[in-house]
């Protein structure tokens, strides 16, 4: 696998993210106290990680320029750029998801920071487990890029078609089945995932809230860490614009839940991403689009679904 990472920047970028990990935990979730993160305090946590997000890729290439020139740097840091912002634009729709989740299940909002705290560090842990599988695959087996780049396709293809669907998780099989074999209590027990009563291990509905939370997750790396392998196949590229979206994504919870509904068009925006870079990933072989152009293109689309979504949720029904 060729990267510009050696081991210092793979160790230094370790430790920069445990260090983020607790502060965003600690920080942004009150310490261990239960508290309904606002609007204000979560839009500008999403600032703060927006803003480490465009230092790294600053810091990056001023030390990329001054080892291995300014062409380098400047395609590694569009690599990273863009990569963020495509996985950036995919968490949305992964927090969409849980929004429904917790709506379905009538989680208070001061209950579900726990919910997402574990579910961020599991989607740490197994992102980065993806990617390196990914980058190894993609190392021996060029041609696992036309299936990445097929199944993006028809993905992108699928959310357009049924983008109007109702969702519903009265019908979801793994929720059947976790009634079914999981004793569950009647209601919440505060942020608790299980009690013991009677002798006998119960697991509250935080539990179930929080397994459906983690198979979201595993679903939606399934569609973005191909998605970023159509930009680079850097591992350490991959890896850090990757977790630098994903730090994010608790915060960016917070401050979409309030008005989830006013981005009813960015599902639109988020389909024709999937579709542009699979598209991109079956023609690499014989048509190069240059990442400045993919950047653009990407953002494009996401600004436009943005403010299409504005104005058609101003506009009286």
């Amino acid at each position: 696998m060729e990267t510009i990472g050696n081991w210092w920047m793979w160790t230094g970028f370790a430790v920069f993210i445990v260090v983020m990990v607790v502060a965003d935990l600690y920080l942004l979730g009150g310490g261990r106290q239960s508290h309904k993160v606002s609007f204000r305090e979560a839009a500008g946590w999403s600032a703060v990680w927006v803003a480490i997000s465009l230092c790294f890729a600053g810091v990056l290439w001023l030390y990329l320029n001054s080892t291995a020139g300014a062409e380098v740097a400047s395609l590694k840091t569009t690599e990273f750029l863009t990569g963020y912002l495509i996985e950036k634009a995919l968490a949305v729709d992964n927090v969409f998801v849980w929004l429904m989740i917790f709506t379905f299940f009538g989680i208070p909002a001061e209950m579900q920071r726990r919910v997402l705290i574990y579910g961020i560090l599991g989607a740490i842990v197994l992102r980065t487990i993806l990617i390196f599988a990914g980058a190894i695959l993609i190392a021996k087996f060029h041609w696992i890029l036309y299936v990445f780049g097929a199944f993006l396709l028809v993905t992108g293809i699928k959310m357009l078609i049924f983008a109007d669907s109702e969702s519903s998780l009265d019908d979801n099989p793994l929720l059947r089945w976790i009634r079914r074999h999981v004793p569950l209590t009647d209601g919440l027990h505060g942020e608790a995932f299980s009690i013991v009563e009677a002798g006998k291990r119960w697991f509250t509905p935080l539990f179930v809230v929080l397994m459906m939370v983690a198979i979201s997750d595993v679903i939606f790396a399934v569609d973005s860490i191909p998605a970023i392998f159509a930009v680079t196949t850097d591992p350490f590229i991959v890896l850090t614009s990757n977790i630098f979206a994903i730090l994010g994504l608790r915060a960016m919870y917070f401050m979409l839940a309030g008005f989830a509904e006013r981005f009813a068009l960015l599902k639109y925006a988020l389909a024709l991403v999937l579709v542009f870079i699979g598209t991109k990933m079956l023609i690499v072989d014989w048509v190069k689009i240059p990442i400045s152009t993919s950047l653009g293109v990407v953002a494009a689309i996401i600004t436009t679904g943005m403010l299409a979504s504005l104005w058609f949720s101003r506009k009286p029904r």
